[in-house]
């Protein structure tokens, strides 16, 4: 996640100061995107810093703040939508006040209606209240509480299988469910608020943020999972007959869905924390674990978001503030409840930036840091656009650019930086493993990615009822993963809650996309490096071409329509999953030479 409140809440503004006649003139147009931008610069510093303050502190206090931030921002925003759906008429509009408008108008994630008075509050205390349960929301282990960031953590090592389900059942059961009345009411709202916009429903406004109509990005989205679909059925095959190897028919079967919690990950969105499990015969040890060097090398949470800066200043991008050092939350604090999930913060469209982490020394967090770190340096770069223009080309760029520097955490950087003993790298011997490794977090999240937001655009449109989401949850997520839960569910759960981004109504395809554009981005970076080895060994750290011309794409913000920046950078204006493919090529020829024989599919 990257977005501060400033951005999330995307858009507000004050009630416009331009008088609006019947038919507006350009003029009038211009001058109220003018007004609209100074506002927002001025507005969304404190909504941000109050969003920050409950995020690193909740309490009833700090809960009731932002509830009333929130409701004040969503009316404000509601406002200038309106106005800038009024403007938009104008005849004689330059183009950048046209994108601007278009900005304003489906900029918000949860728009409230003008009527009945009051909604916009309501909306913000059931966003606060349920992100909040969120973060204070507790499993079990062995019967004991255990919170959201330990119990990922133990969801990653244990092997267990009593034990696995008894964390899967207990999160989802005492997170997910208790919020289900409250995310109907928030469906009920933000849609009347989306139709008031001109929106079909709110799935519909959110789809319309990538420069195209929303039934054509919905078919883009399905066309690169089509791509896409094939390399994921060949590791569900082979992860699905190394789990039956291990844990025999009666947890796991070999043949069907996969019981998911099995799979290292509370969602099981991400599965290389089970690598051991599935690694391959003579080529599955790699000779390194990176939380093992990281532990090894003295390094503490801050010197580990230390060398991710160190990644970046290798590009010839300029150090971090020192304002990020000292407001950052970098560990959990011990004395009071916070949001451990990992964002980047842009506090005030200058220099204020941070992130917010509850980090463990271990590989993971490590390829995290990289990540997180990449929406601040593009929060960065953009920040001299206007106003409006300070976002990503899409969301989808925001989450690649991170993901495509962790994509250089391979053997080659981990020596470059100390971590890894040269006469250690994996010889050719070991790529298969290296790939699967990879893939296992990479190709594992795709089906995940694609459908948490097909669930709600469902859900939004009203094809999904509210007395179904549990049955629709689990049959999209049977469609797409190939997963089960390990007990049956009823309509008394709702485990889409037990998933942060759902209860903070963030939404989820700019995940799905950044899979796939951070190969794109990754393999032009090491074209332009002039690597010559194997793709998924490149790294282009320490390569100031690369960063130039990176910098040249991140500096236009949103200013411009996404294909305009995948050209600046990639050369190509179309996304797709043909990058990815190409990465993990020998990956998938050895799966479907193991898979021989063994039933596809589920």
């Amino acid at each position: 996640m990257y977005r501060s409140m400033i951005s999330a809440l995307a858009l507000v503004a004050a009630t416009p100061a331009v008088a609006q006649s019947a038919t507006p003139t350009a003029a009038q147009a211009d001058a109220f995107v003018a007004e609209a931008e100074k506002t927002l610069a001025a507005k969304g510093v404190d909504a941000a810093r109050i969003s920050w303050v409950n995020a690193t502190n909740i309490t009833d206090d700090t809960d009731a703040l932002a509830a009333k931030s929130g409701a004040e921002m969503t009316q404000l925003g509601v406002r200038y939508a309106l106005e800038a759906a009024k403007y938009a008429k104008a005849p004689g509009l330059s183009a950048v006040t046209r994108r601007k408008l278009d900005l304003l108008r489906g900029g918000l994630t949860l728009p409230a209606p003008t009527t009945p008075p009051g909604a916009a509050d309501e909306l913000a205390t059931l966003r606060t209240r349920m992100a909040s349960s969120y973060g204070k929301g507790k499993g079990t282990l062995d019967g004991q509480p255990i919170n959201g960031s330990d119990i990922e953590a133990a969801m990653g090592t244990e092997r267990d299988p009593v034990k696995l389900k008894e964390m899967w059942l207990s999160w989802h059961d005492n997170v997910g469910a208790p919020m289900r009345k409250d995310y109907v009411r928030m469906a009920e709202i933000s849609n009347a608020g989306a139709r008031e916009l001109g929106y079909a429903d709110l799935g519909a406004m959110w789809r319309s943020g990538y420069d195209m109509p929303p039934e054509q990005f919905e078919a883009l989205t399905d066309k690169i999972w089509a791509e896409v679909e094939p390399l994921y059925e060949s590791l569900h095959t082979y992860v699905r007959w190394k789990l039956n190897e291990k844990y025999g028919d009666a947890v796991q079967p070999k043949t069907g869905p996969i019981r998911a919690d099995l799979l290292g990950n509370m969602w099981a969105q991400e599965w290389g924390n089970i690598y051991d499990v599935v690694a391959p015969a003579g080529s599955g040890d790699l000779g390194y674990d990176v939380g093992e060097l990281l532990v090894a090398k003295g390094y503490d949470p801050v010197k580990m978001v230390r060398q991710g800066e160190g990644f970046y200043s290798s590009l010839g991008f300029a150090p971090l503030p020192e304002t990020f050092w000292q407001r950052s939350q970098i560990v959990k604090p011990r004395d009071r409840e916070v949001i451990c999930h990992a964002s980047a913060w842009d506090i005030d469209s200058k220099d204020d930036i941070r992130i917010k982490m509850c980090t463990k020394v271990n590989g993971d967090d490590f390829v995290t840091i990289h990540h997180e770190l990449g929406h601040n340096y593009y929060q960065r770069a953009y920040k001299d656009q206007p106003n409006l223009f300070q976002g990503g080309a899409n969301d989808g760029f925001h989450e690649a650019i991170g993901d495509t520097v962790a994509l250089s955490i391979t053997p080659d950087y981990l020596v470059k930086i100390g971590l890894l003993d040269p006469a250690k790298v994996p010889a050719a011997d070991k790529d298969t493993g290296l790939l699967l490794r990879q893939a296992m977090d990479k190709v594992a999240f795709l089906p995940f990615g694609l459908l948490i937001d097909k669930w709600r655009w469902g859900v939004f449109s009203g094809e999904i009822r509210p007395a179904g989401m549990q049955a629709a949850w689990d049959a999209m997520r049977l469609k797409y993963q190939g997963v089960v839960p390990p007990a049956p569910r009823d309509e008394t759960r709702f485990d889409p809650g037990a998933k942060y981004h759902v209860p903070a109504s963030t939404p989820y395809m700019r995940y799905f996309l950044a899979r796939v554009l951070q190969f794109q981005f990754y393999q032009a970076a090491c074209k332009q490096a002039g690597w010559k080895g194997p793709l998924h060994r490149c790294s282009f750290y320490g390569n100031k071409a690369v960063g130039e011309r990176l910098n040249a794409m991140l500096t236009m913000g949103q200013s411009k329509p996404w294909p305009d920046a995948l050209q600046a950078f990639t050369g190509s204006r179309e996304m797709s999953g043909k990058a990815m493919i190409a990465y993990f090529a020998p990956l998938k020829t050895w799966l479907d030479k193991q898979n021989q024989g063994k039933p596809q599919g589920w």
